[in-house]
């Protein structure tokens, strides 16, 4: 997504107000740099200045049309992975599940983060199956448009998918801990024994 990590806009997460140290600390930048970008804020309107000394504090004005922008972008990530998640019902052969995991996961994607995907066919359903791989390449293209990131999926059968979330490799831990379940199953359901 071409938008900075939602942790980097902590006015869109609180209604409370922040110093300029603690708005720094949040957003991971200098405090320079949150210094010199308040005041246009307050001078738009977006926020509200309140001087506390030895110290001013700043709060999203959340009536202000521009702030409700910021708001919405804040949340773009939500809004996205419930987006794409909505494209899995309808491709032909749909997946048993799709996890986004990494970066995009942890809400510290950036415009050149790639969206790191399992996708888990039906055990009957082989690899190679033509109408599998169309009705992937079909969720990896309608998923970069929506998010406008590269897709990178790594795909498995249900029973290979288990045996793998069973592993305790650095990256299916982090599958199974940071992992956001957009279609079908989560980690620990595909954990499951077959019934």
């Amino acid at each position: 997504m071409s938008r900075p990590p939602a942790h980097r806009m902590p006015l869109a997460d609180t209604t409370a107000e922040l110093n300029l140290r603690t708005l720094a600390r949040l957003a991971d930048v200098s405090v320079a740099q949150v210094s010199r970008m308040m005041p246009s804020l307050v001078e738009l309107g977006r926020v509200e200045r309140r001087e506390v000394p030895p110290s001013s504090q700043f709060r999203l004005v959340r009536e202000n049309v521009g702030a409700q922008a910021i708001i919405a972008l804040a949340g773009s990530r939500d809004i996205a992975l419930s987006r794409i998640g909505a494209v899995s019902p309808t491709l032909p052969i749909p997946p048993v599940s799709i996890i986004v995991f990494g970066s995009f996961a942890r809400g510290e994607a950036v415009q050149h983060s790639d969206l790191d995907a399992i996708v888990v066919r039906r055990d009957e359903v082989a690899e190679e199956d033509h109408a599998w791989a169309t009705a992937v390449e079909r969720w990896r293209t309608e998923a970069r448009g929506i998010t406008g990131n590269r897709v990178e999926n790594l795909e498995f059968s249900h029973d290979e998918v288990r045996a793998r979330l069973a592993s305790d490799t650095t990256l299916w831990r982090e599958v199974v801990r940071d992992g956001v379940t957009v279609h079908g199953l989560s980690a620990e359901e595909l954990l499951e024994p077959a019934t």
